[in-house]
């Protein structure tokens, strides 16, 4: 938006923007929510159990091991991060294979900039993902953030935390980050 290249974009939360209403996300995901409702006449709760019978449903949780060590997040980091040379054997993720394993870099469109380093992410044959992040956003230290994330058509009836269990196993395996944390779980699960 600032290379004035886009006029209107989507945000991960369901929101848009546009260039006159930077980081008002929330106030057009209201809107749009307000809209669906009005036109089906129904609960928030009814749209979104609709969705998921005819699209599937997707799960979503992230657990954050907050206020580590600096040492301690790139040890975590340096044992995910080891998956992805080649020729690694890369464990199941749960019952299905993982069939990827990258360190994520980006390319800036506008300006070219490479923002090297920005997760290492798991895919499996079934596209789940298990992503690992260390995040600079933390009051002190270093955080590592695991994102897991599980698409299904058939369970969309569960509950998020059971249906990633297979997947939060996972990450802790590739991770070792309860030995090297010295935790038995994360500071803060989303």
């Amino acid at each position: 938006m600032d290379a004035d290249m886009i006029s209107l974009c989507g945000e991960e939360s369901f929101g848009t923007g546009s260039n006159h209403i930077r980081e008002k996300d929330g106030i057009w995901a209201a809107l749009a929510w307000l809209s669906i409702l009005a036109t089906r006449e129904c609960s928030v709760e009814e749209v979104i159990r609709s969705h998921w019978k005819e699209y599937g449903r997707h799960y979503y949780c992230r657990h954050d091991y907050e206020a580590l060590t600096t040492e301690q997040g790139a040890k975590v980091m340096a044992a995910v991060n080891s998956f992805t040379t080649p020729n690694s054997k890369l464990p199941d993720m749960g019952s299905t294979e993982v069939t990827s394993c990258v360190n994520f870099c980006y390319t800036d469109p506008v300006n070219g900039d490479q923002a090297m380093n920005q997760g290492v992410v798991f895919t499996s044959q079934t596209g789940s993902r298990v992503i690992f992040r260390l995040s600079g956003t933390g009051s002190s230290g270093a955080t590592i953030r695991i994102y897991l994330e599980y698409y299904t058509t058939s369970e969309v009836e569960g509950d998020a935390q059971e249906i990633l269990s297979p997947l939060v196993k996972f990450a802790l395996q590739v991770s070792d980050i309860r030995a090297i944390s010295g935790r038995e779980a994360p500071t803060v699960i989303t």
